[in-house]
Parts: C-alpha cells; sequence; structure tokens
C-alpha cells in the first residue's frame, strides 16, 4: 500500500486553504497538482540546461537535446514501445489526435471510407473524425453504451466493412471512468485489418498501459493528466503506420534537405516534430513517470482503485443521488447528480467548502444526450487523495443538497 501521508507533502498546493477550508482537490481528471520532484526538475533544467535542441554542437544545446531524447527513451519505456520511432512528442492528447486526423486524412481516408468511434468520447476524440469526415466525404459511425456505461461491443462486428480505415476509442471514459475492454475490441478490429487509435488521457495516470501487450496502433496521452506540465503529450504509432504517413505540420527540425523545388524529410519521429518542441515540458514528463515507478504504478492503480469503491459506496449510501455509468471495471472518476439540482449550483456550494469537483459536460456532450441531463458532477481521485477527502465530499453533498432541495 502506498504512503499517502508522505506522498501528499510532495504536493505543496495541497496544504492550501480555500475560503478558510482545507483544499479537497478531486478534480484530477480535468488535470494534476504537480509534486515537488516534478518542479525541481524543471526548474534545475531551465538553470542549468536551456537551450533551443537540435540545433547547435555547443554544450547547452547539446546538454538539452540528450534530456530531450532521455525523455523520449523514459516515455518508451513506461508504455512498452518497440522504438523510439514510434514516440512523438505534442502538445497533448488533442494536438496528437489533431495531428494523426490531419495526417491520416491527407493519404489514408478517402470518399466514402468509414471511421468508428464511439459514444462515451470526449470532444478531442470526435471532432477532428468528424471534421476529416466531413472534409473527405468519409462517414463517422458510433458504437452506443447502454445505461450502465458499457459500450456495446457486440456490435462492432456488424459495423466493421471493407471501408472502415479506423476505429478511435477512449480507454477509459472522462465522464464515466469505465475501463473500456480495448483488447477485445483491437482484436476484432484487426482481425478486419483495421488499426485501432486508443485514447489514454484517462488510463495513463491510473493504470499499467502496455501497448505491446493490448496491441493498439496509435495511442495517445497528456503530461498534465499525469503530474507533469502542461503543453506536453504524447503520440504513440506503430512504426509501419509512421513511416507511411506524411506530416501534418512542416517547417524547422523536420527537414532532411530543402530547395526552392521540393523537400525530404527527417527520418522518424523528428518528421511530425516541427519547429521547436516543448523540451522543458518533456522533461518534466519524464520527471513524472519517474515519480509514478518510484512509488509504483501497480500499487497506485491498487489504491486508487480501492478509493473510488469507497467514493462509489458512499454515494449510493446518499438519498437523491444520481451516478452515471454505476459499472465495474472502473477507475479514475465518478460523475453524478442531485436530482432536480443543476450541477453548477451544488459544485458551486461545495466549492465554498474548499472542495473542488468539476461540474458541467467535460466535453462530452453526447454522453449527457444519453442520459438526457445538461451536466453533471464529477469527483475524479489522484494518487494523493484520501477516503478523509471523500468524506469531507460527502459532507459537501449534504450541505449542498439541505440548501438546494
Amino acid at each position: 500500500m502506498i504512503d499517502v501521508k508522505n506522498i501528499r507533502n510532495d504536493f505543496p498546493i495541497l496544504s492550501k486553504k480555500v475560503y478558510g477550508h482545507p483544499l479537497v482537490y478531486l478534480d484530477n481528471a480535468a488535470t494534476t497538482q504537480k509534486p515537488r520532484y516534478v518542479s525541481e526538475k524543471v526548474k534545475d533544467f531551465y538553470i542549468n540546461s536551456n537551450s533551443n535542441i537540435h540545433r547547435g554542437v555547443h554544450y547547452l544545446s547539446e546538454k538539452a537535446s540528450m534530456a530531450y531524447e532521455d525523455a523520449r527513451v523514459t516515455v518508451k519505456n513506461f508504455i512498452n514501445a518497440a522504438s523510439l520511432r514510434e514516440i512523438i512528442f505534442t502538445a497533448g492528447t488533442t494536438a496528437a489526435i489533431n495531428l494523426l486526423a490531419d495526417s491520416l486524412g491527407r493519404s489514408f481516408i478517402k470518399e466514402n471510407d468509414e471511421i468508428i468511434i464511439t459514444e462515451m468520447e470526449h470532444h478531442s476524440n470526435i471532432e477532428p473524425w468528424r471534421v476529416l469526415c466531413s472534409r473527405n466525404n468519409a462517414s463517422l459511425k458510433v458504437i452506443p453504451f447502454d445505461d450502465q456505461g458499457k459500450l456495446l461491443i457486440e456490435k462492432i462486428p456488424s459495423m466493421i466493412n471493407d471501408k472502415t480505415k479506423l476505429i478511435a476509442l477512449c480507454h477509459v471514459s472522462n465522464v464515466l471512468g469505465v475501463i473500456n475492454p480495448v483488447k477485445e475490441i483491437i482484436q476484432t478490429a484487426h482481425r478486419a485489418g483495421v488499426p485501432v487509435l486508443l485514447d489514454a488521457a484517462q488510463s495513463v495516470p491510473h493504470l499499467p498501459v502496455d501497448v505491446h501487450d493490448l496491441g493498439c496502433d496509435f495511442l495517445v496521452f497528456s503530461g498534465h493528466k499525469m503530474y507533469a506540465e502542461t503543453g506536453i503529450g504524447i503520440l504513440y504509432g506503430k512504426e509501419k503506420y509512421l513511416d507511411m504517413l506524411p506530416p501534418a505540420q512542416t517547417g524547422g527540425g523536420m527537414i532532411d534537405y530543402l530547395d526552392f523545388t521540393g523537400s525530404t524529410y527527417a527520418d522518424l519521429p523528428l518528421k511530425f516534430e516541427a519547429g521547436t518542441p516543448n523540451y522543458a515540458g518533456a522533461v518534466s514528463l519524464a520527471a513524472a513517470i519517474d515519480y509514478l515507478h518510484n512509488i509504483g504504478v501497480e500499487s497506485i492503480a491498487r489504491y486508487e482503485q480501492d478509493l473510488i469503491c469507497y467514493a462509489v459506496d458512499r454515494l449510493n449510501e446518499e438519498e437523491n443521488i444520481i451516478i452515471y455509468g454505476n459499472t465495474f471495471p472502473h477507475c479514475g472518476s465518478v460523475s453524478f447528480n442531485f436530482e432536480g439540482v443543476h450541477p453548477y449550483d451544488a459544485a458551486a456550494i461545495m466549492d465554498k467548502m474548499g472542495i473542488a469537483i468539476r461540474s458541467g459536460t467535460h466535453c462530452a456532450q453526447p454522453v449527457m444526450a444519453h442520459f438526457g441531463v445538461k451536466g453533471t458532477m464529477r469527483l475524479s481521485v489522484a494518487l494523493y487523495n484520501t477516503r478523509e477527502e471523500i468524506d469531507l465530499l460527502i459532507e459537501g453533498t449534504r450541505k449542498a443538497k439541505s440548501l438546494l432541495l
């Protein structure tokens, strides 16, 4: 079991008071807080190593370049990729999906082709594919889920045909916290020769993720949701696909040869990293991964699973509370509402008690439409949260209900 008391000491912001109350930070699906270890690594980099990478032979440029490429090694090992060529640094999950959608749209998705997504996707895994299909006269198909939050995966085989070019889905729903059976879905897709993209933004912070074991062809995630800085993320892609795809952006850093009549591009992974990348962000991501490894990813998963089960049990004890996607396996997040109360109103009252939860559509309006609601409240846990904080949340829900019902 992890030592939560000592872990909380690593996060200075957790000692903050909000409106005179101890901060209860349960908005980790939006972004996690950052440990001193990560902040100090970034500070040390800027003080001692800052320079543009891959641009010079001088000491600082070489030192910064080494830190950046060492971060790529750390990420490769973290998700068990086969090669460094398969790890592309991006600005985050949204940027990674847009990069892939743009690249696929230029060379791979043609008129009348089809892309399959799910009903529970974050907007960042809907809109790039919807726009691509609209632009290329392709079609978007949607795998539905039931009222318990389970994908109706039995429908997938009949949705796949010779026009299907990609399945893109979340590993874990950012609203429902449901862990999708992605390995089974990938196997079904691969039997038909269809590649699969996994949005792992909500799984990588909470679960061991092994791209070799899962078999996915692409995987994306964000650093800021796993204790690193904002503005850094990863696109993993199998080398066979990244080799054949054109770059989504062109410019400095990704050119092999250029004159005014044509150009050739650098080898992977630099082909997809035009311009000056967020090299300090890469350092922060590597530091965050080291921090997670030092605690133990599997230990974190077990601890957080216990915490989520406790939260669900406590919420189920309360009257007038509806939990959405109340099913297991489950991790990270729980979405709920009070019957007859707008989620913004309830969350605003809890904020005055120092309790930070998210309220709204969570960039997943089709999920809200499925349940016929305008929004939900969402609690989302991290490795530094405690049962005592869940108890304070329950107190907050009771206070909100007493004022609003």
